[in-house]
């Protein structure tokens, strides 16, 4: 899942950042109400996990701007206070959940699957000709053979997947896998993508992950079915 951390506080956003990452998720961070409300206004999000003191704009307005704008991104309302006039004040500007500081990752991760439930499932399998993967599960078939994928390996896959037949650039790749803050110079879709490849078509006669000379990758099961 794509997900938008603001966290002014630098040591929680890396702590949340890490673990979300861990677990195979793509993470941005904001430190401030502003960029918050700038990304979440950029790109699609799956979750939004907004701390309620933020310089700039505070995470109250930052909710309430965002449904108005139209954004129903689930929203976890993160903040040190916890008397049920500040959950009321949190719930009743549009966030979905609401978490008391300190919190353990597990109890995080929990709520954050919670409110996916919600608003996503069911939630079907990503296919391409024999290959599953399953977003809830995180098993991955090729021909009713299970591979195993290391975390960023699987979100990139996904992605692909969700983009069946569409050549992406490696820039589009690194915002929605590694996030808006990574080196566009980098080589780390190339050596991902051979990753995958080894994994998921070096033993098939099949080959299902395609270099778009130009562009990118693409993900397809035929040669004559591309998106540009």
């Amino acid at each position: 899942m794509n997900i938008l951390v603001v966290e002014d506080e630098e040591n929680v956003a890396s702590f949340i950042k890490t673990g979300l990452e861990e677990e195979s998720h793509s993470v941005d961070i904001a430190a401030n109400g502003k960029d918050g409300f700038l990304l979440a206004s950029a790109k699609d999000y799956n979750l939004i996990i907004l701390d309620v003191m933020l310089p700039e704009i505070d995470g109250l307005d930052l909710c309430r701007l965002l449904r108005m704008k139209g954004i129903h991104t689930p929203v976890l309302m993160l903040t040190a206070k916890d008397t049920v006039e500040d959950k009321v004040k949190g719930l009743d500007s549009g966030a979905d959940d609401y978490l008391t500081k300190p919190f353990s990752f597990e109890e995080l991760l929990a709520r954050l699957r919670a409110l996916s439930r919600r608003r996503q499932f069911p939630v079907e399998p990503l296919r391409c000709a024999d290959l599953k993967i399953d977003p809830i599960t995180r098993k991955v078939t090729r021909s009713d053979r299970e591979i195993y994928l290391r975390p960023k390996e699987f979100a990139l896959l996904e992605y692909l997947l969700k983009n069946k037949n569409k050549a992406l650039t490696r820039t589009q790749i690194l915002q929605n896998v590694w996030g808006y803050n990574f080196d566009p110079n980098t080589n780390v879709v190339d050596v991902h993508i051979n990753f995958l490849r080894d994994k998921i078509d070096r033993d098939f006669s099949k080959k299902l992950i395609h270099t778009v000379r130009g562009i990118g990758y693409v993900i397809r099961e035929d040669d004559n079915n591309i998106q540009a």
